[in-house]
């Protein structure tokens, strides 16, 4: 447990590195962290690109403006929210726990929970559908307390986001246990960088791009503040 904290504490964003292999065991150990992240419905709705070879790290890191931890990044991974993969991420997973001998009972749950979670999340053809959920949700609310579920495109890549944020945490802190540093960033060409990678501007948005390597010997980390856990933290 001290090295998880170790690692949560010690992460930096790193701004500069310097070369340094990621083989494949290391690289797998990293994004095996990263899908372990929870999220809703277990529906995982990210994709990782990982950007090894120099030739396309190059183009990533201009589309990223050129920034340094980008430019002498030993690696980039593009965090995408995928609001497309849901219905074979569910059957995936039925399919799963066929093979793993659940009971039919239990992947008939599953199945109509996932199924819930679709409708939930599904705006339908020119937000018909959200238009109409949201309507229903809005009578029960009246009387009993049963939130709003991410209805409209907009919500529902919102939601798509948190889960990816969850997963590009899991995988910055297991490159920090495992000797190597990150730099998550947000600036970037999003339409350019979703172009190149091929992304369909109906499912998917590009969350963040984060810097992998090692930091670079000449680079000194300026004191790190955070503010007082009182002025963070409301206790009730």
């Amino acid at each position: 447990m001290s090295d998880i904290l170790d690692a949560i504490f010690t992460r930096r964003a790193v701004k500069v590195f310097e070369p340094v292999e990621i083989n494949q065991e290391l690289r797998e150990q990293i994004l095996n962290a990263a899908r372990s992240a929870p999220s809703s419905f277990n529906m995982q709705p990210y994709k990782f690109y990982w950007v090894g070879s120099a030739e396309k790290r190059a183009a990533v890191a201009k589309l990223c403006m050129g920034q340094a931890p980008a430019r002498t990044a030993s690696a980039l991974v593009v965090a995408v929210a995928d609001i497309g993969s849901m219905p074979a991420t569910a059957r995936g997973q039925a399919e799963w726990m066929r093979r793993s001998s659940f009971t039919e009972t239990k992947i008939r749950e599953y199945e109509r929970t996932a199924k819930i979670g679709r409708i939930l999340f599904t705006p339908g053809p020119f937000g018909v559908f959200a238009a109409i959920k949201r309507a229903i949700f809005w009578v029960f609310n009246l009387w009993m307390t049963i939130g709003m579920p991410p209805l409209s495109h907009q919500e529902v890549v919102k939601w798509a986001t948190k889960g990816t944020s969850l997963a590009c945490q899991n995988l910055m802190i297991a490159a920090e246990a495992l000797g190597v540093n990150t730099c998550p960033m947000e600036g970037f060409d999003g339409r350019r960088l979703s172009q190149f990678l091929g992304l369909s501007r109906r499912y998917h948005e590009v969350v963040m791009v984060i810097a992998i390597g090692k930091k670079s010997h000449d680079y000194v980390e300026a004191p790190q503040w955070r503010r007082p856990l009182e002025t963070t933290v409301t206790v009730l």
